[in-house]
């Protein structure tokens, strides 16, 4: 794009002046997009941009209005958005979106920047904001956390249609299973998971993916089988015939698994289930069931969403718009719901409101305001780019956006 160096200095400069003094990146990135700049184009770009941001925020506020008022005539060419950006193909009261959290400990900071720009579409478009417990992994799934997401959902986003619970819906998920076999998309494999990476790794074919359509349905009600005769922990998986077989050249996609057997008790079925789904089959069934429009996820979700893809495919579904955000990486900050809880369980912390922990309850307890995440997710918008920032400076912003 033309003049792409004067425009990026313009629109940081913009930013910080509307900001305190502190441009964000993804919000120069996304002014450029306006101006013509490629999404293909940034890595080629991301440089010069993140040198011009850094150089800008260096400035005093007296010194940034100066030098805008230098440039000011190469943003006010057009009206710069106000707001969100738009969705493609967003239908007024139709688009409907999801926020997955998994019952397996407190929400945090990193749950809102993620997921609040899909609550906000929902609100601007009018439809259905789902949030889905992913509860299928009986060994990780926590009771007491089912009520802390309701009530942390219920404040962060507001608009919440409905809260379901993935392991309420094992038997459409066992339905889903079923066709998959029937249609030769899926096969019961019984090698270990070690024999089975070898197989990846040559590229050859696992012996069980040329087993017929009987001895898959077989091997099937083998593995739900609870008595003597029935397939023990480890010794079955359910796996995705992928078109392309072990010869795929990403690994991650050579007949990646469906679902498989775990017989730790789940602290709202109990022991009622013995084949417990994964993720990926989860996720595609239920968005295929609840007709999501629009998916906003992570970049680190991109082989999951290929995975996912394909699964639509064997059922002939059309696969819902998806953007992958860059991700804020925080330098200091603790989001691992598994090291918090950790860190709680020890007594390092007194709960999950604990005040030095970036949880939402936590937030909320700080007298943080919704609407300030709301601000903080437009001012970001829809970006692919990456940030590290500390939580000093994270929160200089935020606390900005509250005082407001």
């Amino acid at each position: 794009m033309k003049n792409l160096s004067q425009k990026a200095h313009a629109y940081a400069l913009k930013n910080a002046i509307a900001y305190n003094g502190k441009a964000q990146q993804g919000s120069v990135i996304s002014s450029l997009f306006h101006e013509g700049l490629k999404k293909e184009d940034v890595k080629n770009y991301i440089k010069e941009i993140s040198k011009i941001v850094n150089e800008v925020n260096k400035l005093s506020a007296e010194e940034q209005e100066k030098e805008f008022k230098k440039l000011e005539k190469v943003v006010s060419e057009r009206e710069e958005r106000e707001g969100l950006s738009e969705l493609p193909n967003a239908k007024k009261g139709k688009v409907i979106m999801r926020f997955r959290p998994a019952p397996s400990g407190p929400l945090h900071v990193g749950h809102i920047i993620s997921n609040m720009i899909s609550s906000l579409y929902v609100k601007k478009y009018g439809g259905k904001f789902y949030v889905i417990m992913d509860d299928t992994d009986p060994e990780t799934t926590i009771k007491e956390a089912y009520s802390e997401i309701k009530k942390n959902c219920d404040w962060i986003f507001g608009n919440v249609y409905k809260y379901v619970n993935s392991s309420d819906r094992m038997k459409i998920y066992y339905k889903y299973i079923e066709n998959l076999i029937k249609k030769k998309t899926a096969y019961v494999c019984t090698c270990s998971a070690e024999k089975f990476r070898k197989f990846s790794e040559l590229k050859e074919d696992c012996p069980c993916r040329n087993n017929d359509l009987k001895e898959n349905l077989y091997r099937w009600k083998k593995m739900l089988d609870k008595g003597k005769s029935g397939y023990k922990e480890g010794e079955a998986v359910i796996r995705f015939k992928t078109s392309e077989g072990m010869k795929h050249p990403n690994p991650a996609m050579r007949d990646f698994p469906l679902a498989r057997i775990n017989l730790s008790k789940h602290p709202k079925q109990g022991t009622k289930y013995k084949v417990w789904p994964l993720m990926n089959l989860v996720v595609s069934v239920d968005d295929i069931e609840f007709k999501m429009t629009h998916i906003i996820r992570g970049k680190d979700h991109r082989d999951n969403a290929e995975r996912q893809k394909m699964i639509f495919k064997a059922f002939n579904k059309k696969f819902p718009w998806t953007f992958f955000m860059g991700r804020i990486k925080f330098t200091d900050l603790i989001l691992s719901k598994r090291k918090l809880n950790e860190a709680i369980k020890s007594g390092k912390f007194s709960g999950a409101e604990d005040e030095k922990l970036p949880t939402i309850a936590s937030l909320r307890k700080r007298n943080y305001k919704q609407e300030a995440f709301e601000k903080f997710a437009v001012q970001r918008g829809l970006t692919e780019v990456d940030k590290v920032i500390d939580s000093k400076d994270f929160f200089k912003i935020l606390d900005n956006f509250n005082k407001n």
